[in-house]
């Protein structure tokens, strides 16, 4: 007797062979995605830095110097609302900024992925997402650049 084959259905070697196929697409796509995700967060978090540091150096130009603080919930009573609206409490992966601003001067930094703060070094370019992003003075003095690891 020979078997016919249904028309309507597939056998269990190709539904195999299909999840074979979608397990290495999904094995080679989840990743990426997840490293993109990461690079999302980074560049959320140095929008925000820069949004920060705008209405710092505004008030600065309205007081003369820049405000006294050494926290964001400080730094956000002195600049909110009247330089920002409302101000971002947190960078992309939910860490506090670390801020320091005496009057003279103002470091705003995000701890990074990893959320250990480790400090601010002028002109260094960051190489991984847990290393600290820093704002000071109207620009970025440490900075991812390219593909971060």
């Amino acid at each position: 007797m020979v078997r016919s084959r249904d028309p309507n259905g597939f056998t269990l070697i190709e539904l195999l062979i299909t999840l074979v196929v979608i397990g290495i697409i999904a094995a080679i796509a989840i990743p990426n995605l997840l490293g993109a995700i990461d690079r999302g967060k980074q560049k959320r978090t140095m929008a925000d830095m820069r949004s920060i540091g705008t209405a710092v150096e505004a008030y600065a130009v309205d007081q003369s110097r820049y405000p006294t603080a050494s926290d964001a919930a400080t730094l956000e009573l002195a600049i909110s609302p009247g330089f920002i609206r409302p101000m971002p409490r947190i960078d992309g992966w939910s860490n506090e900024w670390v801020v320091d601003a005496t009057g003279l001067a103002y470091t705003i930094s995000s701890s990074g992925k990893d959320g250990a703060a480790s400090g601010c070094a002028a002109g260094v370019i960051i190489t991984q997402l847990s290393q600290d992003i820093c704002f000071s003075h109207g620009g970025f003095v440490q900075y991812p650049q390219g593909m971060q690891n």
